[in-house]
């Protein structure tokens, strides 16, 4: 990748981008150093103006960006960096540094909380206490979530449905959790037929 440093006296502005809900967390800058440690270590790593050194994003709050890709716009002077951020992005505590919050990335932040649920094995959890019964009782519920979609699909009652599709949903993302997948794994399989 070409990247020119040279227009902004060595530095380029980054677009931080959350991989999975494509919304914009943050924006920072880069020097040559602060590139090449970011694709050697797959965190990212920015050049700080205030503090005149290379600091990689978390490296104080532990709350760091794990790169999945980096783009370079038609000029070759602004990366946009899509990563999953472990935690809260800006230093205010929220999930990004401009203060909204993607809808699109709800059906994500819903797996990361049904998988939270169940890696603490919450037992007051219904999402818990389905994924130990095991997987036969969790592609059960699938199977039962989607015939009642299907039948309200046939009605005209179209919270109904909504409230049906939305269960089915639900537990199709613990049965991915059950198998080990992630929403990402399909979303995948979509994109490759498209």
């Amino acid at each position: 990748m070409s990247i020119d440093f040279k227009k902004g006296d060595g530095l380029v502005p980054v677009i931080i981008q959350d991989d999975r809900s494509l919304q914009v967390l943050m924006l920072a800058y880069m020097n040559q150093a602060a590139y090449t440690k970011t694709i050697e270590t797959n965190q990212v790593t920015f050049y700080s103006r205030s503090k005149g050194r290379l600091w990689t994003k978390g490296e104080e709050s532990g709350n760091y960006l794990q790169k999945k890709s980096i783009e370079i716009d038609c000029d070759k002077d602004t990366l946009l960096i899509k990563s999953v951020p472990s935690g809260p992005v800006c230093h205010k505590g929220t999930n990004s540094c401009f203060g909204v919050k993607s809808n699109k990335g709800f059906i994500y932040e819903l797996e990361e909380i049904i998988q939270q649920r169940i890696n603490d094995q919450v037992t007051s959890s219904y999402t818990n206490e389905l994924y130990e019964k095991g997987i036969n009782k969790i592609a059960q519920k699938v199977g039962e979530e989607a015939i009642e979609l299907v039948i309200e699909a046939k009605d005209n009652n179209d919270e109904l449905f909504k409230g049906e599709a939305a269960d089915l949903l639900y537990h199709f993302l613990i049965l991915l959790k059950a198998k080990g997948m992630q929403l990402e794994d399909i979303e995948n399989i979509l994109q490759s037929r498209s």
